[in-house]
């Protein structure tokens, strides 16, 4: 798109289904990798992934060519299909229903991914779900429980 200038900074949670412990650190490094090939082939340009054994965190800097729904969509769509041919675990693996999408200013890029890089040490204090519903209180985003992330007891 000529004449088309943005700066767009989301950051992009979803969790394992059940939220399960699926994610292991021997895998951790090669799923890295295939996000981060997912968003560079859809046109957008990545500053951190983390992946949690239950979780994931990205943050990408949005080209407006696609939607955050539709980036969303291929990661997780794409990283549940290359886990399964890899056959990391037993039975098939899936990413739960829905995402947490929160914006940013680039001033703010910086500290988000030290954030998202220092996330083993971070939920030493934190479980993910006090770490969510502290995203949807910081950013003000009304919701109702029985729509979010089914949780297991952490």
């Amino acid at each position: 798109m000529a004449n088309t200038y943005t700066q767009i900074y989301i950051q992009i949670v979803f969790a394992v289904k059940g939220r399960q412990n699926l994610i292991s650190k021997e895998n951790r490094e090669e799923l890295h990798k295939l996000i981060t090939g997912i968003v560079s082939n859809r046109n957008q340009k990545l500053f951190a992934v983390f992946a949690m054994p239950d979780h994931v965190h990205i943050l990408v800097s949005m080209n407006p060519t696609i939607s955050v729904s539709d980036l969303v969509r291929d990661i997780k769509a794409g990283s549940s299909k290359f886990i399964n041919e890899k056959r990391w675990i037993n039975g098939k693996f899936n990413w739960q229903e829905g995402y947490g999408a929160f914006s940013y200013s680039k001033s703010s890029v910086d500290s988000v991914v030290k954030y998202i890089l220092n996330q083993e040490e971070h939920h030493k204090k934190k479980t993910f779900r006090e770490e969510y519903l502290d995203f949807m209180s910081k950013f003000e985003i009304e919701f109702d429980s029985k729509y979010l992330f089914e949780w297991i007891e952490d």
